[in-house]
């Protein structure tokens, strides 16, 4: 079997392969990342995904290399990283009580091609008051996380309704990395330790 490449500096999305049972190694692709002029969210989300993919397979050709890429959109604008608390506090405020979508695309690059899959989840904010914004940013965690936060950490709790995938908005959908890996011929749960009780049946 190929060895793996996790394209991605990500802790998050290092922690999603892990839970699945995978074993890679993280070698983050250092591509532009500056929108292209009048690109769309979805077009920009999956061309990351799949320079980034792309990037780490000519330096390692003979791996399986996975790039990723997230974006918080807001009606039609992508929402980055904030630069510093203010950019933080104006995102949230901008998210409370409204849906916004959250495009993540993942791009498989192998034997020179690449396959990717672009995944869009729906994400509704409840009112958030300015007292949870001021607390929230304080906390430090939204400074380095598209759309100003996290929900799989203290951002949780502003969700309000979810249609989609849930592990495509923490950073990697998980369904469709797998089947890409299987399509390669690398079936994920292949790799799934067994139990003791299991492997003397």
């Amino acid at each position: 079997m190929p060895s793996i490449i996790l394209a991605s500096a990500s802790p998050r999305r290092a922690e999603l392969l892990q839970r699945i049972g995978l074993n890679f190694s993280v070698s983050p692709a250092d591509i532009d990342e500056t929108p292209g002029a009048d690109e769309t969210p979805e077009h920009y989300v999956e061309r990351l995904a799949r320079e980034k993919a792309l990037a780490g397979a000519e330096s390692s050709p003979e791996c399986l290399v996975l790039g990723s890429d997230t974006s918080v959109v807001l009606n039609g604008e992508i929402l980055g990283k904030p630069s510093d608390p203010t950019e933080a506090r104006e995102a949230l405020a901008r998210l409370s009580g409204a849906t916004h979508q959250v495009m993540t695309a993942v791009a498989l690059a192998a034997e020179g091609q690449c396959q990717s899959v672009l995944v869009i989840t729906e994400v509704c904010f409840r009112q958030l008051s300015a007292e949870e914004i001021e607390a929230y940013v304080a906390s430090g965690e939204p400074m380095d996380k598209a759309g100003s936060y996290g929900i799989q950490g203290l951002g949780g709790i502003f969700v309000n309704e979810l249609r989609g995938s849930y592990s495509a908005v923490v950073g990697l959908p998980l369904q469709e990395t797998a089947a890409l890996l299987a399509g390669a011929g690398y079936p994920v749960w292949k790799n799934w330790p067994r139990s003791l009780e299991s492997q003397t049946l």
